[in-house]
């Protein structure tokens, strides 16, 4: 893995004021543990009671330069009696608040979760990056980019770098790369893909992370699960589109692609060779048998059977001390100091999941964070690990179905600040034992 293993700067240790909100009552462990070096006043906000095991806290601290930024961080022990998992609404196309998503989930809070598509003049909810829900395999990695692991209830969350890949079968046994999963074939958006995908800017051969960075591939493999819940894309006059029930017996060939993905099954869209591809192997009547395989740095499989994957990045923490792996991730030197509204998650030692909302862009009142300061502060939080998730204007936090801090879009209200997000990171109480 690429970047380099800093030590934690004094510098860095923002004050946790003492009279932060908790939202449940008796005695809980600090969630702050930072020096006070400029103590500010407290934005005092007290939550709905939440289950065991689940805390919420919000104070303002001030940073280095005296500037203020409210925090808002929620605690989800491992004992507690709640899920932790993704949830992206009624289609993975399209976008909702975090708090519609929360409440569809029926979840006592939430925040954001992956990038996405929000360039996309029909695809907004388009994740960027690996997604994962429930064990269903919903958008391939940018690979090596960074990612949080939501595994099955009793397992460890754990952040680290994915690669995915995945192939199609057919019953005549020939085997093809899929390139995509839910996006617009040949669109790759901050590149990382397979296959020959090419800057849009400059037409080289790329397989690197590049966000903000458009990368095409005339050539492309691309599934549509049931969950795109949406038309599949119009690929040009060229293109193919095979449609499978739920066993994967292809019912339908239309050219060209466009149109609904049955319910239970899924459609497979081929522009170029791999359209070829599908006009040869996927003839009416044949079966396509679909399949991923999530890795780890070191090549090994990662189970998702049942987990949650959001893909994000870079790392701000590893082994307790501030780690941002930036280049690894394609995020620039500008991108690492510029302070801005953040949504980031940590892991402490004992498998305590955090989720952490700095709100920015409010002068003098909430500056935002550099990934530097929010990893300085997830080290002081108690993280072992940590991860940037997206941010700006997305970055929002829900609590006892209350927005909870103050989204940076225009509007006259916190809720009505919320930016559409593709999908949520939601904490579910599970209902009580019989």
């Amino acid at each position: 893995m690429n970047g380099r293993r800093a030590a934690r700067t004094p510098a860095l240790l923002l004050a946790l004021l003492t009279a932060a909100c908790t939202a449940r009552t008796g005695a809980a462990p600090d969630d702050g543990g930072a020096r006070a070096t400029h103590p500010s006043a407290d934005s005092a906000q007290r939550a709905e009671d939440l289950p065991d095991g689940i805390t919420f806290r919000q104070s303002v601290r001030r940073l280095a330069d005296g500037k203020p930024v409210r925090v808002s961080v929620l605690a989800v022990a491992p004992d507690a009696r709640a899920d932790v998992r993704t949830e992206h609404g009624s289609a993975v196309a399209t976008t909702d608040t975090v708090f519609d998503l929360a409440r569809r989930a029926h979840a006592v809070a939430a925040v954001n979760g992956t990038y996405f598509d929000s360039d996309s003049a029909r695809y907004k909810g388009d994740p960027l990056g690996i997604y994962v829900s429930d064990g269903a395999f919903l958008s391939e990695a940018t690979n090596g980019r960074t990612a949080l692991v939501l595994p099955r209830r009793g397992e460890r969350p754990r952040i680290t770098e994915l690669r995915s890949a995945t192939y199609v079968t057919s019953s005549d046994g020939a085997r093809a790369v899929v390139d995509g999963t839910d996006r617009v074939p040949g669109r790759i958006v901050g590149c990382g893909g397979v296959g020959g995908d090419r800057r849009t800017d400059t037409g080289a051969l790329t397989v690197d992370p590049l966000p903000g960075r458009v990368c095409s591939d005339p050539d492309e493999l691309v599934d549509f699960p049931a969950p795109w819940g949406a038309r599949t894309p119009a690929a040009g006059r060229h293109s193919v589109e095979v449609v499978l029930d739920a066993k994967g017996t292809v019912k339908t060939v239309r050219s060209p692609s466009g149109g609904k993905v049955p319910a239970g099954g899924r459609t497979l869209v081929g522009t170029g060779s791999a359209a070829g591809w599908l006009r040869e192997h996927a003839a009416e009547g044949r079966t396509l048998t679909v399949e991923s395989r999530v890795t780890d740095p070191e090549g090994r499989t990662v189970d998702t059977s049942g987990a949650s994957v959001v893909g994000a990045g870079p790392a701000l923490v590893r082994h307790g001390r501030v780690w941002i792996n930036a280049a690894a991730n394609g995020v620039s030197k500008a991108a690492v100091s510029s302070r801005s509204p953040r949504t980031v998650a940590g892991i402490r030692p004992d498998g305590t999941l955090l989720l952490v909302v700095f709100d920015g862009r409010r002068p003098g009142v909430s500056e935002g964070a550099t990934l530097t300061e929010a990893a300085g502060m997830l080290v002081d939080l108690g993280a072992e690990d940590a991860i940037n998730l997206d941010g700006g204007g997305s970055s929002t936090m829900v609590v006892g179905d209350k927005v909870r801090n103050s989204p940076s879009d225009p509007g006259d209200t916190d809720e009505a600040r919320q930016r559409k997000v593709s999908n949520a990171i939601v904490v579910v109480p599970r209902s009580p034992a019989p």
